[in-house]
């Protein structure tokens, strides 16, 4: 492995990906973009180059990927109609199998989301089916990681609700019982790192989970807790009946920006997002997940420079 050309390095786990690609010697790291003011804070990493290119151009797109001896796909949508899934989820995939043939390139790891299945009532999961079965039939070297919902510093998830509770005195919830394993940033991106350099794990897909299983109603409590919130007690957290919760979740998406929660989430979250049991894990690849306890605390709740330290004393030789 010595060039590796990455799709969505610029995001929340492309950052981690970069930077934990950044420490091999032997690694040059290129990230494609559509502009390169959105790399500005991968600039400080000397291995990394930033590329901008036009991902409906295809020759573009394959004079970008010649050259590279592997190419990691982390462009995806949380939100969207059927029509936004499928041209991200499943054309893109395609997109870059048709580059990767073109100018010679046969490793792809891609990123996909635990729970993907053609059968899902979630269009964000159907889509994410098609697009893994896309690309493990396309006959090149691919290696699929399904991680569970990923927490971290930088993170939408848990600082979203551990910030709802610094406004409102009281949550109401839509799918509070739905059932959640959540990982940590570094360890997926130790895992794309791992399934790179380890040609064992081509046409294996991994299910990248954290150690514990939450519901989640325990994980907001858990945001609220962590970030101190009403003397680190946290809010209320009143789970919504489905019918309310429906309702909850389709004014949310009248919100401008990301909603917070869609009807699509809830149609996800119909069936628990933890690991099957059936797909090797974490620990297939030589990775001992981090527990939510472990890091959460650290960005939530402690902040500036101490807290970055402490979470790099809890992480120190991880990989």
């Amino acid at each position: 492995m010595k060039k590796v050309l990455i799709f969505g390095g610029t995001g929340f786990v492309g950052t981690q990906v970069c930077e934990k690609l950044n420490q091999l010697a032997s690694c040059r790291i290129t990230v494609a973009t559509r502009r390169s003011s959105n790399a500005r804070h991968l600039a400080v990493l000397p291995m990394v180059d930033v590329a901008e290119v036009n991902l409906n151009d295809a020759s573009a797109l394959a004079a970008l990927v010649a050259g590279h001896d592997a190419v990691v796909n982390l462009i995806a949508i949380l939100h969207g109609s059927e029509e936004a899934f499928q041209k991200v989820h499943v054309q893109w995939p395609l997109a870059l199998v048709r580059a990767c043939r073109a100018a010679g390139v046969r490793r792809i790891v891609h990123i996909s989301a635990l729970g993907a299945s053609t059968d899902s009532a979630s269009k964000y999961q159907r889509s994410k089916a098609r697009g893994e079965a896309a690309l493990l039939g396309s006959g090149l070297d691919v290696t699929v990681l399904r991680p569970s919902v990923i927490f971290g510093a930088d993170d939408k998830f848990l600082n979203t609700f551990a910030n709802l509770q610094k406004v409102f005195p009281l949550i109401p919830l839509a799918g509070s019982r739905a059932r959640f394993q959540p990982v940590w940033v570094g360890d997926v991106a130790s895992a794309v790192v791992q399934c790179l350099q380890e040609r064992r794990t081509i046409g294996e897909i991994y299910e990248a989970c954290g150690p514990e299983v939450f519901t989640l109603k325990q994980l907001v409590q858990l945001a609220g807790r962590y970030a101190g919130v009403n003397h680190g007690r946290g809010r209320p957290v009143i789970g919504l009946p489905d019918a309310l919760a429906r309702v909850q979740a389709f004014f949310m998406e009248l919100a401008p920006g990301d909603p917070v929660l869609s009807r699509d989430n809830l149609d996800a979250m119909k069936t628990d997002n933890v690991a099957s049991g059936q797909l090797p894990g974490l620990q297939a690849l030589g990775i001992t997940p981090a527990a939510l306890a472990a890091v959460a605390p650290t960005y939530l709740g402690a902040r500036g420079l101490r807290s970055v330290l402490m979470l790099k004393r809890k992480t120190a030789g991880r990989f």
